[in-house]
Order: structure tokens, then sequence, then C-alpha cells
């Protein structure tokens, strides 16, 4: 299907493509843009990547069009056919015309020299077939070979040819299927799922690095529980997350009954996303409840309890970023955050003391203004009267936190009297009887026996030296 329609006055802000249309003339080609700038530019979204298409070589094509605009650095990838160089705050790229052939046992294709309809049905979703024409000819005209705009207005995820051939040939699609839907709050076709369902196995010949990248992307998207969803429903999920898979299921005994985790967990993802930016905030949002399968536990008179999951979730967290190939540097943040993301919340349950609060703020240390956003999200329910209340009381509590840290300076908790002072004064050398002392110290500190200070730790010292020497 070829769709008229005319995008010449949404390409008047970028100038630089008429330069495009020249080089075109001047080399007998066509070029066209296509893919994902075309996408964005229909759904009104920002895009600095543009991809162009030329019926020539496309390297060729790069290196004279850069020289139009007096861009002396292009970077040229002969293997693949493909050119590329920055211009202002756009990313530019370039390939020739072509067509794939997959091996099986590997999702690097054999590319031949194409036309214009052979590298459409290489695309992987309609709503990244849509080309416009720099030409001379027929500048601006949209071309709408596969209905990427009927999809683009269904809010639709489909494949311009068999999504089991498109799947098969390259797998990472399936990662690509969902994170679009993700990221553009699209539903993925009844046809696609199916074809990802079947294949998801095929994911094993894709590295671990391509597919963590996707799925980050999922997870940085402003509603990631609509990828979460789909890939769950699709079982994909079982495949590069099971951990997550597990979580689904609701058991019930006598009058008892747990709400479904994973929903649970999708609920705080996209609570979370709308408070934070932070990526790995939000995996500790996602993994927080992650070890609730492993210590659901039904008590005769209390119902189901998940005793432990912050600590036994704590500790699966280094074999997760392992397996993951996520940064190792981030691994204490999520850990601490998946051990601690229980405290905040039992406060708001019970009378609070300064006590509590001080251990809770030494706990969480730097990363106490994430702990509080992680537990507010956490607070869900279909009975939205019981959030707003519940919310009401966490909020109140936690602006005595904030009240005790400013005038406790707790953020960087340590006994005021330093360990070498602490040997000077009671005339020891290094030992577990110096920690002791010490310790002894901060433990006043929290219990509120005396301030954080150096002339009260000092004092403290002096008065429990008789008792503990």
């Amino acid at each position: 299907m070829i769709k008229k329609m005319n995008f010449e006055s949404r390409l008047q802000h970028y100038s630089f493509l008429s330069a495009c249309t020249e080089t075109a003339g001047e080399l007998a080609t066509q070029v066209f843009i296509i893919g994902g700038f075309v996408r964005d530019l229909v759904l009104g979204r920002e895009s600095s990547e543009i991809d162009f298409l030329v019926l020539e070589n496309g390297t060729d094509f790069a290196t004279t069009y850069a020289g139009k605009l007096g861009v002396k650095n292009v970077t040229v990838f002969k293997n693949f056919g493909t050119a590329h160089f920055r211009y202002q705050e756009y990313d530019l790229e370039f390939v020739g015309a072509r067509k794939e052939s997959y091996e099986r046992n590997s999702r690097k294709p054999t590319v031949f020299t194409g036309s214009f309809s052979d590298d459409i049905n290489r695309r992987d979703f309609t709503i990244n077939t849509l080309a416009i024409s720099l030409n001379k000819d027929n500048y601006g005209e949209l071309i709408d070979t596969y209905g990427g705009m009927i999809d683009i207005e269904n809010k639709l995820i489909r494949t311009p040819i068999d999504p089991f051939i498109t799947f098969d040939d390259d797998p990472l699609r399936i990662m690509r299927a969902f994170r679009f839907a993700s990221q553009l709050n699209f539903q993925i076709d009844e046809t696609v799922l199916q074809a990802a369902n079947k294949l998801r196995d095929r994911l094993k010949i894709v590295s671990q690095e391509r597919i963590t990248d996707e799925f980050l992307k999922i997870l940085s998207s402003d509603a990631p529980a609509t990828g979460l969803i789909q890939l769950y429903k699709s079982g994909v999920l079982e495949i590069i997350f099971p951990e997550i898979a597990n979580l689904a299921g609701v058991d019930q005994r006598q009058d008892y009954h747990h709400k479904d985790v994973f929903y649970h967990t999708c609920m705080v993802v996209d609570n979370i996303s709308k408070m934070t930016d932070n990526i790995w905030l939000r995996f500790a949002a996602l993994v927080h409840d992650i070890a609730k399968p492993q210590t659901k536990k039904f008590v005769e008179g209390t119902g189901w309890t998940f005793h432990g999951h912050e600590e036994l979730g704590a500790r699966m967290i280094k074999t997760l970023f392992k397996r993951m190939k996520l940064p190792f540097n981030k691994i204490e943040y999520v850990e601490k955050l998946v051990r601690l993301h229980l405290r905040p919340i039992a406060l708001a349950k019970e009378e609070v003391t300064d006590s509590a609060i001080r251990r809770l703020i030494v706990a969480a240390g730097e990363d106490l203004a994430d702990l509080i956003i992680l537990c507010r999200a956490d607070i869900t329910s279909k009975n939205q009267e019981k959030v707003s209340r519940y919310l009401e009381n966490y909020e109140n509590v936690m602006k005595k936190v904030w009240e005790v840290e400013d005038k406790d300076k707790l953020r960087a908790f340590q006994s005021p009297v330093n360990g070498e002072e602490i040997m000077r004064i009671c005339n020891l050398s290094p030992s577990r009887q110096v920690g002791e002392i010490k310790s002894a110290i901060e433990e006043a500190i929290l219990d509120g026996k005396i301030g954080n200070n150096y002339d009260e730790a000092l004092a403290y010292l002096m008065e429990i030296k008789r008792i503990m020497l």
C-alpha cells in the first residue's frame, strides 16, 4: 500500500536536508529518510538520529554529502556498507539498499545489494518501514508500504512480513517488539505475540549484553509495566528474567490470599517511574520482592507470610548482575535498597521512636532519599481510599525522618571520637575492645542518650571506660 502524504513542511526545521537532495541529484541516485526518525516525526517525538536509505552506494553518498556540510570526520563501515557522521546535534547514518539472508545459528546476515522494496521488507516492524523521499521530484512524500501509519493510529506493533520469519531471522527483534510497546505505550499484535512465544528459545543465540540493553530500555520507558506484562504473557520473561516471571500467581487457603506479586511489582515499577529516571532505582523496584516465592509460607490463623524475603532478595542480587552482565558498581546500591525496603513502611505501621528513625537513617546512608521513594512507590492497593490513608501516615513519618536526619546529622554516621583517640585515652592497643567501645558510643547516640557531637561523645567515653575496661 502506498499512502500519499507529504511532510515537506515538517522537514523545514532540518535545513541541512536540502544538501542531501542536491547530493542525490549530482550522484543520479535516490535517497530517503527511513525508520525511527519518520515514526517519531509522525508521533511528534523528538529524535536526534536520522537514518538515510540510498539506492546506490551509501558510503559514497555519505562522504559527498558530508563535504557539502563541511564535515570532515565520516566513519565508514565497509563490511556493513554503512557510514555515519555527526552534524550539529544530529547523528546521521547512511546505508545502501540491501536484502539479507540469515544462517540458522547466527543473527548476523549475509548482505546483498537490493532495491527499495528489498530494504523495506527486511525492517523489523511496520512502524519502522515508513520512508520520506528527499528527492527533488517528490520531496517530503511519505511512502507507507505496509500500513505503518494505520498501526501508529491503532497503537499496534506488527511485522511487515510473517513474524515467525522476522523473529527466526533475528531473535533480538523479539525484545525490540516489547521495547517499542513499552516506549510508545502500544499493544503487540496477537500473531507477533504467538511468534515471540514459539521462538523465545531462539534468544539463546543473542548475546546477553544485547538482551539486557533492550530490557533496560523497557525499564527506562515512561510506563515499563506495558512491556513487562506483555513479556510475561508471551512467556519471553521466563527466558530472560525467570525470577520476575516466577512472582506471578496467587494462592488462596481458607479465607486468606495474597496479592499477585508480579502485578504488584509492575505497579511499583510504574509508580516509581513517575518519580525518577534513575534506572537503578527502577531496577531496585523491579527486584524488591524477588525472593517472595522462596519465602512464602502459610501460617494458620495468620495467613501468608514472606519472612526474610528482603534479606534473601538482597543476597540474590550479585548472581543476577553477573548473569545479566549488569555493572558491578551498582550491586551494593541495589542490595541495600532491597534489604531495607520494609524498614520505612514498618515505621509507618507502629509507634515510631527517634531511635528507630536514627537506625534507619544510618543504615540507608546517602541512599536514604532513594529508599523513601522506593517505599512510597511500594504502597499499592485496589482500594484507593486505603492507599491515600496509608500514604498520609507514611508521609507524616517520613517528615519526622528528615527532621531527625537534619537535627542529628547522621548521614555519614560514625562515633565522633575515633579509634585512635579511644586507644590513647584508654591506653589500649588495636583490639576488639576498641571497636566495642566505639560501638557503645554509636549505640548511645542512636538511642538518644547523647547527641551526635564530639563533646557529648567524649564525656560518654570517660563515663563508660571504667565499666568496659
